[in-house]
């Protein structure tokens, strides 16, 4: 069965445009979980533009389930990770412009730096999955690297706009997904998926977890939080 990891990061998003102290993607974490997510993913950016500490330090002690904190490959937030001690760690690259993350870690850039950052974090029991794009050069590097999980890159799946262009984007994620899993590497996947394009990509065998935030958030508005991510746990079941 492939678990759902909802990320609650844009719950965050719409407190901040008032500054306020609602909605408290604390809050919504807890609903995710009754409704029956696999597990909470919150991203504290260098910026704090939407989740804070506060945030990350509540979650650590709310989450029941499995707390994977993604973060940007520097001390900072390596420091931060050794305090909090999540379940796993997802290191994802950050730039401050960005609206979202674009693309995946470069592996092969600072191969050394990273493999270090790995090291530390499994060295305090934190599992680390490393957030990529489908390429098998990449894939190799994380397992060279030492990493427990890769979590594939779906954008340009999830954005293709012409059907062979969809075909070809899954090809690439299904071979990506078993030479990862041959490697010893475990697999989860996200960025962009949605109701609409998740099927596919959750019967990809190697997948064990997909990590979605904006649309179910989106969904919820209209729908709430429990309906929302029961309605994305079915597709996902339908899948498999």
């Amino acid at each position: 069965m492939v678990r759902l990891g909802v990320n609650v990061d844009h719950v965050a998003t719409v407190r901040e445009a008032r500054r306020g102290i609602e909605p408290d993607p604390v809050a919504a974490a807890v609903l995710c979980e009754l409704a029956g997510a696999d597990g909470i993913v919150c991203h504290l950016r260098e910026d704090r533009r939407h989740i804070k500490d506060r945030d990350l330090s509540l979650l650590r002690q709310v989450v029941k389930t499995h707390l994977n904190l993604e973060m940007a490959p520097v001390d900072e937030m390596v420091k931060k990770a050794i305090n909090v001690l999540p379940d796993m760690v997802t290191l994802v690259p950050e730039r401050r412009k960005e609206i979202t993350t674009e693309g995946g870690l470069d592996l092969t850039v600072n191969f050394d730096y990273l493999e270090e950052i790995v090291s530390t974090l499994r060295a305090n029991n934190i599992v680390v999955s490393l957030f990529i794009d489908p390429d098998i050069h990449q894939i190799k590097a994380a397992a060279k690297m030492g990493a427990d999980y890769v979590e594939l890159h779906t954008g340009s799946y999830a954005t293709a706009d012409e059907l062979n262009q969809v075909v070809d984007e899954l090809e690439k994620l299904k071979s990506m997904a078993a030479a990862a899993s041959k490697m010893g590497l475990g697999v989860s996947a996200g960025h962009g998926l949605n109701y609409q394009n998740v099927i596919d990509i959750a019967k990809i065998k190697q997948v064990e977890e997909l990590n979605i935030g904006h649309s179910i958030i989106s969904r919820a508005i209209m729908v709430g939080m429990e309906k929302a991510v029961r309605e994305m746990i079915e597709l996902i079941w339908q899948a498999r």
